[in-house]
């Protein structure tokens, strides 16, 4: 079998597949324009015409911003004209706000105008019908003609922070301060929210969109624009839906190798599902667009709080290289707290050398406890506080450092920021607060953490959190690829012939006879079997491959057979097998065939699954097989192609993980077969996309073994 690093088979796979062409991704006319249009200003104070002009005036825009109504002279105090054509100077950037049907004409007035940016807030396009699709088609060909850019329709628009340009076109409400976390949000109320909550936090933000119904500046787009921005740091998404996922897993995975994406996304749930005819269709609900984000590199989470907190550590600190963490408190309670947050996060918490501890004996006042945590007791001032991190932030053990840091009104406390932030500045290592205090008594101390970058938050698990979001984003970046492993040991000619001829016979669930060859093409190992159409061939056939065996119905109407007695196992003899399949066909009729197997040892039951997932190929699950995927729904998930890194961390992820790995003297599997099996149905799958669903359920595991013994072929 040969080896093609897993970046050049999706790079294949894109072209293949979705024919793709490279991104225009210079979008400075959008996010840097030096001069505005807005079409449709209106003099109306409560109307979204009149809120922009007034925001692009109040956020003090650097260029000049020219309303258009022929209906009026002038709206707040600014010169009104009545098309675009009739501004005298240049305009990198329009809005438009009028109703649907004038759309079409007004781009193509801004085309002729040199307008290279659009934003069009206006809604009633694509998401109202055929009707409002027809005049999305005709603005876009029109834009296209001219080589504009369109943002929306029915978005926001975009916000650009940067005092040099002060661009707040938008109808939005928060004002945010310039910094470094840029935001793309699909839905503008999420968008609106988690700009809101960086302004209640004193962060400041750099660049904000909301492209929504996203006709042509994509969301891909938008974070590859702000993957190049030197003034982006941190980029925080929102999306609930992709309109092409693998080109996102492309272009994306370029830029959170150079910085993070934080993302969090919505539907997770999926009630449909639970009709699914397999387990991975039941299963897999809606977590694609989590696939997706892992797969391009994405840190993810289901809190919009969190992700808040975890964007603003990341865009004030280094990211750490490890996951031990040094404690220094002024408060007991909460730093035991904090201990319990970042163990149960899978941090660890290690001792202090000898050297340190006696250096901070003869530095600490004589109550503090010297050991990690370090409690400096809140009577320490400054000076306690600088020996304390110059000491721990040295500690070659020690990959950042967590601070408790209450304001005693006893302590000199404005002395004590300014050495947190003196210190910050001379390591490489991350530095976290939990900052409890009074933020206007203390407004002081406030302002010299804020603007000596230190990330502050009220409560101790919050600050633990958002120091494990660090330590997550080390992972994604030390993390390795892997290789998509291609194998030559197999039949794709055997496994076409069968797919044509069911595809032919226009038959959805494959036989038993089908799926056993196809598993049988691709190597993926299955108990012995064969397939009877009566007693005598059934007790034959248990003769041929020896007893014990197990038979089972052959049926594509059956889904889960030992329900209606079905399967007969465990059959030592010719005697007990004819009796079973006597037995089945009594109780569930005939004119149908018989599956008999081996009779194989349990081991550890697994599940292997497939299903087709639209603009992403497959999802690959992975989890506890028979009953307990069912009870437990101990599973793991991944997109195709699956290289050998995401296979073996799909078992390692699952919760069973420890369990599958021999438990009081049980055999544990061999990880290594079981994750080429997960990489041989995922490239069965993706040789074969006509297979919507696939389950091995369960595989019997023990040792060097494993084995499908049930499996179901979905087309």
């Amino acid at each position: 079998m040969g080896r093609v690093p897993a970046s050049e088979i999706e790079l294949n796979k894109l072209k293949q597949q979705q024919n793709l062409k490279p991104m225009n991704d210079n979008l400075d006319h959008l996010f840097k324009p030096a001069a505005i249009a807005l079409i449709g200003a209106s003099a109306k104070e409560l109307s979204i015409g009149n809120v922009i002009i007034k925001n692009l005036l109040n956020y003090n825009f650097k260029g000049p911003v020219y309303p258009v109504n022929p209906k009026v002279d002038e709206i707040r105090g600014l010169k009104a004209y009545a098309s675009v054509l009739d501004i005298p100077g240049a305009v990198d950037l329009a809005h438009i706000v009028i109703p649907p049907s004038f759309v079409p004409e007004a781009v193509e007035e801004c085309g002729k105008k040199g307008i290279k940016a659009i934003i069009i807030n206006t809604a009633g396009f694509k998401e109202m019908g055929p009707e409002g699709q027809a005049l999305e088609d005709d603005f876009l060909a029109r834009a296209k003609k001219y080589g504009i850019r369109i943002v929306g329709p029915n978005c926001q628009g975009i916000i650009n922070s940067d005092p040099a340009i002060n661009a707040y076109c938008n109808f939005t409400f928060t004002y945010p301060l310039p910094g470094n976390i840029s935001i793309v949000a699909q839905s503008g109320g999420v968008g609106a929210v988690l700009m809101q909550a960086f302004c209640d936090m004193g962060v400041g933000q750099r660049i904000y969109a909301s492209n929504g119904n996203g006709s042509d500046v994509s969301i891909t787009e938008i974070i590859s624009y702000y993957g190049k921005d030197e003034g982006t740091r941190v980029i925080v998404l929102y999306a609930e839906s992709l309109d092409n996922p693998l080109e996102f897993i492309e272009v994306v995975r370029e830029v959170t190798a150079r910085k993070p994406v934080l993302a969090i996304t919505a539907g997770r749930t999926d009630k449909g599902a639970e009709a699914s005819r397999s387990h991975i269709g039941g299963l897999a609900g809606s977590v694609s667009m989590d696939l997706i984000f892992r797969k391009a590199g994405i840190l993810t989470f289901t809190s919009q709080e969190e992700l808040c907190h975890a964007a603003v550590a990341l865009s004030s600190q280094p990211v750490p290289k490890g996951n031990r963490v040094g404690i220094i408190t002024n408060t007991g309670g909460p730093s035991v707290i904090a201990i319990d947050e970042l163990v149960s996060c899978g941090l660890v918490i290690p001792p202090l050398s000898a050297k340190a501890a006696e250096t901070l004996k003869d530095s600490m006042l004589e109550s503090a406890s010297v050991r990690n945590p370090l409690d400096i007791v809140a009577t320490a001032g400054p000076a306690h506080f600088k020996s304390a991190l110059e000491v721990m932030m040295n500690e070659d053990q020690f990959d950042s450092i967590y601070l408790n840091f209450v304001t005693p009104p006893f302590v000199d406390c404005e002395n004590v920021a300014r050495e947190i932030a003196a210190a910050a500045q001379k390591t490489s290592k991350p530095i976290v607060c939990n900052y409890m205090t009074d933020k206007e008594k203390w407004a002081g101390t406030s302002k010299i953490l804020r603007e000596g970058g230190i990330p502050c938050f009220d409560f101790a698990e919050t600050a633990a959190r958002a120091l494990f979001s660090l330590v997550r984003y080390n992972k994604i970046l030390s993390s390795e690829k892997g290789t998509v492993r291609t194998f030559n040991d197999v039949s794709r000619g055997n496994v076409a012939r069968i797919l044509d001829n069911a595809k032919h016979l226009n038959r959805e669930v494959l036989t038993a006879m089908e799926v056993y060859s196809i598993l049988e093409a691709y190597n993926i190992p299955v108990a012995p079997w064969k397939v009877a159409s009566d007693v005598k061939e059934v007790v034959y056939d248990a003769t041929q491959i020896g007893y014990p065996v197990v038979v089972k119905v052959d049926s594509e109407v059956i889904i889960h057979k030992s329900d209606v007695g079905g399967v007969a196992v465990n059959l030592k003899n010719a005697e007990e097998t004819r009796a079973a399949v006597e037995k089945m066909k009594a109780g569930l009729g005939g004119g149908m065939k018989f599956l008999v197997q081996k009779f194989l040892k349990p081991g550890r039951e697994l599940i292997i699954g497939a299903k087709a997932s639209e603009g992403t190929g497959h999802i690959i699950m992975f989890g506890l097989g028979g009953i307990f995927v069912e009870v437990l729904k101990d599973v793991a998930f991944a997109i195709s192609p699956v290289s050998d890194t995401e296979a073996a961390g799909m078992i390692s992820s699952i919760k069973a993980s420890a369990l599958i790995d021999g438990f009081r003297g049980e055999q544990g599997i061999n990880r290594e077969k079981t994750a080429e099996v997960i990489q041989r149905v995922s490239m069965l799958c993706a040789d074969f996309p006509v297979i919507r669903e696939l389950d091995l359920n369960p595989l019997f595991a023990a040792g060097d073994q494993i084995r499908a013994v049930d499996a179901r072929i979905i087309l």
